[in-house]
């Protein structure tokens, strides 16, 4: 029994960062293009001028703006659930971006899947969270009820289903529960398209559920509870791409979902060629510019990544080019990717920079004293080394890193 269960967590350890991939898809923009031409298979309110200005703040990641404005949304329509899906979108983003779990890089791991990070939302977000949530829900299970044939309210509900599979499973890595609410939010977007097949929207939901349910080993399926379950690889790309191309809300979504599972299969250049398309349409967005380095990062190309790193922290440093850009992402990936080419020194000192960073979480701080720990102890710079570790391990606040940094008070890091 001991074996079975053993192996068991480790297929489910593994696989189970597909699903995070899946709902970390809709983390970085869930945006509708504001070029878009008006189409009609859509809820009117999404095309109304102050939607569009609400999406415009969100954009550059004013999550402040945005609220402000979709507040005055909700207001003028206190019945539509789309106007709580704008809000309960930027309520999750903001406070996933100030936990820092808006880098993909998190993701790209299955330690991801085992840390011991304890995120700590408060409790008035969460609150409102899910007041959003399930109000949204409710307003259309009263509109499906009094239409079957209403696909706007299938979709919109679907939508609300998974935007709160994403928030469940970063801040509280609930990956059976979200892998649920990711499978009813894919019902709902398959019945709105049947209703209406060119509801291009609702091609997102099910491309991500087709890929994430083809990435995943039966035995996961039946642990989180979706046996039975059908999935395609390239069906849920190309349904991406039709979302893409087509839809109204979900074309920068989709086309960032899209690119994150190209990444996912290591087909790096295809997932870069998405980004660069994001970054250079929308260059004051932080995370696309930040998403590129990474991509470079991942792909083994050091020198490339480094460069755009660079290019980014320069442009964070330009008065009001970003708002509130979390520079300590950025020092990390780049001292990860200085890491990777032997620049031990360089890495050390940009870890440092991550760690001192005013508006990081204990969480990513702590992560970058350990690292940077480790690479003052290459550099033979013991006690230096020490002081980092000693902070990675302090009392109080995340312990995700404790047990490493204690392993090295004790014994030099001599690893890479």
């Amino acid at each position: 029994m001991t074996l079975l269960s053993t192996r068991i967590r480790s297929k489910v350890s593994a696989a189970s960062c597909n699903v995070v991939f899946v709902l970390a898809a809709s983390l970085l923009s869930s945006v509708p293009e504001m070029n878009a031409q008006p189409q009609p298979h859509t809820d009117p309110l999404n095309l109304t001028p102050p939607v569009r200005d609400g999406y415009e703040h969100f954009y550059n990641l004013d999550y402040d703006g945005s609220i402000a404005r979709f507040d005055e949304v909700l207001k003028a329509n206190p019945k539509d659930p789309m106007a709580y899906n704008y809000l309960l979108m930027v309520t999750i983003f903001r406070e996933l971006y100030h936990q820092d779990l808006l880098d993909t890089t998190y993701y790209a791991h299955d330690s991801f899947l085992s840390n011991k990070r304890n995120v700590q939302i408060p409790a008035a977000t969460r609150q409102r969270i899910e007041y959003l949530s399930d109000t949204a829900q409710s307003l259309c299970d009263e509109r499906i009820k009094a239409n079957p044939q209403d696909a706007d309210a299938w979709f919109e509900r679907g939508y609300a289903r998974g935007m709160h599979a994403a928030y469940i499973t970063l801040a509280d890595h609930s990956f059976a529960a979200a892998a649920r609410q990711g499978y009813a939010a894919r019902n709902d977007s398959e019945q709105a398209l049947k209703i209406d097949p060119t509801y291009a929207d609702a091609d997102m939901a099910v491309g991500i559920q087709q890929f994430a349910v083809a990435s995943l080993p039966r035995i996961v399926r039946m642990v989180v509870g979706i046996v039975g379950v059908g999935g395609n690889k390239e069906k849920g790309l190309n349904m991406l791409k039709e979302a893409a191309a087509h839809g109204v809300v979900t074309r920068v979504e989709s086309r960032t979902a899209l690119s994150l599972f190209l990444r996912h299969d290591a087909r790096y250049g295809e997932a870069f060629d998405v980004q660069h398309g994001l970054a250079t349409e929308y260059p004051h967005d932080y995370l696309f510019r930040l998403e590129e380095a990474n991509l470079k990062k991942d792909a083994g190309k050091g020198s490339e990544a480094i460069a755009l790193y660079k290019v980014v922290l320069a442009d964070a440093h330009k008065p009001g080019y970003f708002i509130d850009p979390r520079l300590q992402m950025a020092y990390f990936g780049l001292a990860d990717t200085e890491r990777g080419q032997n620049m031990v020194a360089e890495a050390a000192r940009h870890y440092l920079e991550a760690a001192d960073q005013p508006n990081s979480s204990d969480w990513l701080r702590r992560r970058a004293q350990l690292n940077a720990g480790e690479m003052l102890d290459l550099e033979n710079k013991r006690e230096d080394a020490i002081k980092q570790y000693q902070a990675a391990s302090a009392p109080g606040g995340d312990q995700s890193q404790a047990d490493a940094a204690h392993k090295y008070l004790k014994t030099p890091y001599t690893g890479r």
